[in-house]
């Protein structure tokens, strides 16, 4: 027992900012330009889930999450944290719950998407997401290459498909469909947190807000 606690968080994080900012880059000059697909079947998601075509909503992202556990966690980040191919492998089964949730219907939400402050904030955790986060990296003086796009990067992915579930599904479905990528939210600021980057108190801060909107949908869906 002495032994587990003699450890620190930065005992678990075996790689340096500089290495981790890499990976980041060399996933952007690897991919491009699939950003702009991914950018733009974003876009098309959030306009279906306002839409109230929930199931084809749900089923976009699907292959998304499984792209990312494939080219960033098992080609990469494994190589730098042996924990990498448990994460894919937590973003593969993500992958098949938003298909299983498409084909089947469960957990959608068909209620009026106007004046719900809870698709209020699903949005704009999305439009953070898809607008904001690939921003963030350049304005702070990063590569182009650096910055962070849905589809490409898993931390955008996870906060776009918050922002997104919190718009079309309800009930259980929707507090299931908010664990992996809340869970990988956490690992990636506590990530973050030890290698000095800013952006551990964003992504926090975007946990947060969706954790307000998911209360408040829940309450509001049991009136």
């Amino acid at each position: 027992m002495n032994e587990w606690t003699s450890y620190r968080l930065q005992d678990f994080i075996p790689f340096t900012a500089e290495v981790y900012f890499r990976l980041l880059e060399r996933m952007g000059e690897t991919f491009w330009p699939l950003h702009l697909l991914t950018l733009g079947l974003g876009a098309v998601t959030l306009v279906l889930a306002l839409k109230h075509r929930t199931r084809l909503a749900c089923l976009l992202p699907a292959p998304l999450w499984a792209f990312v556990a494939i080219a960033f966690f098992f080609q990469r980040y494994a190589e730098l944290n042996w924990a990498g191919g448990y994460v894919g492998n937590a973003f593969i089964a993500q992958a098949v719950l938003l298909t299983l949730m498409a084909l089947t219907g469960w957990g959608m939400d068909n209620a009026p998407r106007a004046t719900n402050p809870p698709v209020a904030i699903g949005i704009a955790i999305t439009l953070f997401g898809l607008i904001i986060m690939p921003l963030m990296a350049p304005l702070s003086g990063g590569s182009w290459y650096q910055a962070e796009v849905f589809g490409i990067h898993a931390d955008p992915t996870a906060v776009t498909t918050l922002g997104l579930v919190l718009i079309m599904l309800r009930g259980f479905g929707l507090w299931i469909a908010v664990v992996i990528p809340a869970l990988w939210l956490v690992v990636s600021a506590l990530t973050l947190q030890v290698l000095d980057s800013t952006n551990a108190a964003v992504l926090i801060a975007v946990l947060s807000i969706a954790l307000v909107g998911l209360v408040w949908k829940s309450i509001k869906s049991k009136r």
